[in-house]
Order: C-alpha cells, then sequence, then structure tokens
C-alpha cells in the first residue's frame, strides 16, 4: 500500500505538477515511486468546458471534489495550481507548501503577430480570462475578445485551427509542459500583471494531519510561500472571484518584499491599483492593505 496518496486533476499539466511533489518527496525522505501514489479526480471545472467558470460556479469547481477527497481520507494531499484556488480555504484544511514559483508571467501566443501591438486591427484573440481580457480591452479596446475554454493542449488546438488570431496562457504551464516552444513572447508585468499567485503550485492537506504536514514542510519553498501568501491576502481582502477581474504579483529581494495589484471594470475602461513595499514579515498585511485600498478606490464599478 502506498504511504501517500495525492489528489489530483486529470490533465496533462495538473499530472505534471503532481509529479513534481511526488519527486521531492521523494528525495527528502527516500522513498520509492510506488510509496506515492497519484490519485486522479475528475471536477465539474474539467467537465463543463462550453461555458465561462464565472457562469457555473467559479473557481471552486477545480478543487471541490478534491477537498472532499481529503476531508474522507481518500487522499493525504491535494496539489492545486494557486491560481485556481478560492480566495479562502474550507475550514478543516489548509495550505502546508509551496513548491518553487515557475516564470509568473503571461504568454502571448499567435502564428501571426510577435505581440499584443501586433495584432490587426478587430482582430479576434480567445481567452476564458476575464483578467486577461479585461486588460486587453485596455490596452487594445479594437480587439474582439471571444471566450477560449479547455486545457492547455485544447487551446493549442483551437489557435492552430484558426479559431483565433492570439491567445494566452501562463509560461509557468507551458513550461512544465516542455511547450516553451509555443511561445511567441512573454509579456512583461508591466504590461500584464499576471493573475494572482499565477506560476504557484501549493499542496494542501487536512489541517489535523501534523504526520503529512510534517513530511510537507520539508518541500516547501519559503520564499515563494511568502511571495503567494502576500497576493492572496489581497485577493481575500477584495473577496475576490473568477467574476472579478483581478491581479497581484509580488517580489522579493534582499529581505524585502514589492507588490503591486489591481482591479479592472470588465471593459478595460477602469484600472485601480496599489502598490507596497517592506519587509517580508508584512507581506499579508501588506496584500491584504493593498487590496483595501482598491476596493475603497474602485467601489462599485469593482464587479463580484
Amino acid at each position: 500500500m502506498p504511504l501517500l496518496k495525492i489528489g489530483t486533476r486529470g490533465s496533462p499539466l495538473a499530472l505534471a505538477q503532481a509529479r513534481e511533489p511526488r519527486a521531492r518527496l521523494m528525495a527528502a525522505h527516500g522513498m520509492a515511486e510506488a510509496d506515492i501514489e497519484i490519485v486522479v479526480i475528475t471536477t465539474p471545472g474539467d467537465r463543463i468546458r462550453d461555458r465561462p467558470l464565472s457562469e457555473i460556479g467559479g473557481k471552486g469547481l477545480f478543487t471541490k471534489e478534491i477537498e472532499e477527497a481529503l476531508f474522507d481520507g481518500s487522499i493525504h494531499l491535494a496539489v492545486h495550481s494557486m491560481k485556481d484556488m478560492p480566495a479562502r480555504l474550507p475550514d478543516g484544511l489548509a495550505m502546508a507548501a509551496i513548491l518553487p514559483r515557475e516564470d509568473a508571467r503571461d504568454a502571448f501566443l499567435s502564428p501571426v503577430a510577435k505581440s499584443i501591438d501586433g495584432l490587426a486591427k478587430g482582430a479576434t484573440v480567445g481567452s476564458s480570462s476575464v483578467r486577461r481580457a479585461a486588460q486587453l480591452k485596455r490596452l487594445r479596446p479594437d480587439l474582439n475578445v471571444i471566450q477560449f475554454r479547455g486545457n492547455v493542449e485544447t487551446r493549442l488546438r483551437k489557435l492552430d485551427e484558426g479559431v483565433a488570431a492570439a491567445t494566452f496562457l501562463a509560461c509557468a504551464g507551458l513550461n512544465r509542459l516542455g511547450l516553451s516552444d509555443r511561445i511567441t513572447s512573454a509579456i512583461p508585468a508591466e504590461v500584464m500583471l499576471p493573475a494572482v499567485a499565477q506560476g504557484a503550485v501549493g499542496i494542501e492537506i487536512r489541517a489535523d494531519d501534523s504526520k503529512t504536514r510534517d513530511m510537507v514542510a520539508a518541500i516547501n519553498h519559503e520564499t515563494s510561500a511568502i511571495a503567494v501568501d502576500c497576493e492572496r491576502a489581497f485577493l481575500a481582502a477584495l473577496d475576490g472571484s473568477c467574476r472579478t477581474p483581478l491581479a497581484g504579483h509580488a517580489t522579493l529581494q534582499d529581505g524585502r518584499i514589492s507588490f503591486r495589484g489591481e482591479a479592472l471594470t470588465h471593459d478595460g475602461a477602469h484600472c485601480f491599483a496599489a502598490t507596497r513595499d517592506g519587509g517580508i514579515s508584512d507581506a499579508a498585511r501588506m496584500g491584504h492593505e493593498a487590496g483595501e485600498e482598491v476596493k475603497a478606490r474602485g467601489g462599485a464599478l469593482i464587479a463580484y
């Protein structure tokens, strides 16, 4: 019998992300591959692909069944893309570790243009992200944005079939899948601020499972965890959901953290931003304060 069971979604990216903590746990504790089983769990977010997430229940659609498996003991830990996690975890669950963060930037993919600026006037761009759509409309209000749901491979196929002239994916996911060659250009955070916790993979456990917590603690990447804490505090302060065009990114250097967060209107006409800079011990507080500032500035214009 395996000593640990890891719950994950079944997409190629989710499986790649689940194999990373398995390898790290094996190295940290001298375990064999047979000691750690990867359990695939299909979520409503995987099954329903013809409608925007905002219409069918939001980010929780990617986590509910996996978290239920944690509660009933079917799995010991769950591996998640942190950008897909709701602002608050269910009572009784805890985030035990964050893996080393990948490239947090958005990737621009297009067979006809090298950048957003290079797209023809009125070109069609596919994206399922309300954040990217709002940011794109702010940069290029002339572009036509259509829904592009599905896993990485599905979106790449739609692009190859000419459904749209361009699309966006996370650099992190493409890198983890060995598909970095599909990236036309990585978009600087100054141009398109990434989603909160984009590029970060988290490990969720039952809060009372001290044995698993101790094992997982060995693979926590502290710098990544601090940045994610700051960004998720911003998200929580705004009570952000997949209906809200939100972005936030924190960087650490020499014991200090710099953060920028923003909320946009869906049409991209308004952007409310806040920045913070300070010691890493204040990361969560700064993220929360930035969220409160954006909320106060945006008021009723911010969609929840």
